[in-house]
């Protein structure tokens, strides 16, 4: 039994990219601004892998002996989206950025929808989710029309209140515009923004869905459920990859959610598979409205669940620390920030050794292939023959 856990801290980055400055991201690092804001971070699971030999985390202070590889990863593809990074994870890069709407969205396009759901939309501008529904929820509630918004990320966001809109004509209304935001206008996620209360106490809820984009060429979850590995999704995997190479999914609600589920997974899948979970509060709840105090909790809270994981881990599994792209609360964006991720890789049977500066978050892709003895191209180079001297790519 060969097992490949790989958790994705969503928007968890360790320092500016190099091309940061194209973003507007310069000086952004997510993980060391946090620990440096809150006076150090408690995360001494964390620390004994090695994350503190990846970069300055205050409180978390390199190892001399980590049970961990380490490392950071560089991201190669265009943009610092979710589904960008995680779709790199998998080994797929993406040349072309996917489209983005400072403007809105074009007349003709929101007139389309309109017509297609029947009735007049609000909004139709970049905005945080959290102060649109402020400012639009009131005549939402009054007319029934959703509020259409956007952000730096290329997304069409469509919010509802549960009890004006029901959820699944919410998410049918999500998957008519997925279908009609195709070719120039393929934004990578439509994503259904449900909420309660009334007016000056509005609050989104957990029913939140996205509608991705389907990968435009063959990831390594594909060579894998092809080559008879079932692949896991946890949290909102199934939705990025919309559905392809996941064998089956999990849906969770929070963090803790999340980290439940690959718990019981590990103790339930005794076979060998690819376990893919995201724990999206980091970014969602946190990042996105720097919050920085909770941000970090949700990191200490994190390092306190390690250990169940780490317990599980039969002697030929593997488990895979990463993120997608940053997200840093200190700084006066409320947007992702490109920076680098970390690598952490540990298991029985790992040799914990200096993984360096990955080239592409592509590089896992490849050492999954490796590990199950799959064949899959990309643009990654393996690190399993660096981690398991044993083994041969």
């Amino acid at each position: 039994m060969k097992r490949l856990t790989i958790i994705v801290l969503d928007s968890v980055g360790v320092g500016e990219l190099p091309d940061a400055h194209l973003y507007g991201d310069e000086g952004s690092n997510t993980l060391g601004h946090v620990s440096q804001k809150m006076g150090g971070l408690k995360m001494p699971n964390c620390q004994k892998l090695g994350l503190g030999n990846i970069i300055t985390v205050e409180g978390v202070p390199p190892t001399d002996q980590p049970q961990a590889a380490w490392g950071k990863m560089a991201e190669v593809s265009k943009g610092k989206d979710t589904t960008t990074g995680h779709w790199e994870i998998a080994g797929l890069i993406l040349e072309t950025p996917f489209p983005t709407y400072p403007e809105g969205f074009p007349a003709e396009l929101i007139a389309e929808f309109e017509r297609r759901i029947g009735r007049g939309t609000l909004g139709n501008y970049p905005a945080s989710g959290t102060v649109i529904i402020d400012e639009l929820g009131r005549e939402h509630m009054e007319t029934g029309f959703p509020i259409v918004y956007t952000s730096a990320d290329s997304v069409f966001q469509i919010a509802a209140h549960e009890e004006i809109v029901p959820l699944e004509q919410l998410y049918e209304w999500c998957r008519i515009a997925r279908e009609l935001l195709s070719g120039p206008h393929a934004v990578a996620r439509v994503i259904a923004r449900p909420f309660v209360g009334q007016p000056g106490s509005f609050k989104r809820t957990a029913n939140r869905h996205d509608f991705s984009v389907a990968p435009f060429q063959q990831t390594v979850l594909d060579a894998l459920t092809a080559a008879g590995i079932p692949v896991y999704g946890v949290g909102k995997i199934y939705d990025i990859f919309a559905g392809r190479g996941i064998t089956e999914t999990v849906s969770t609600k929070s963090n803790q959610e999340g980290m439940d589920r690959v718990v019981e997974l590990l103790s339930a899948k005794k076979e060998d598979c690819l376990i893919f979970a995201n724990l999206v509060d980091f970014d969602m709840l946190w990042g996105h409205r720097n919050d920085v105090e909770n941000y970090a909790r949700g990191l200490e809270e994190f390092d306190g669940r390690l250990p169940e994981v780490l317990a599980l881990l039969e002697p030929e599994d593997l488990l895979l620390i990463v993120a997608d792209h940053g997200c840093d609360p200190t700084t006066a964006s409320t947007d992702h920030s490109r920076e680098y991720v970390p690598l952490l890789v540990t298991g029985p049977q790992v040799t914990p050794v200096p993984l360096g500066v990955r080239g592409t978050f592509a590089d896992v892709a490849k050492t999954a292939a490796d590990f199950f003895g799959v064949d899959y191209t990309t643009v990654g180079v393996s690190f399993l023959a660096d981690i398991m001297p044993a083994v041969r790519s």
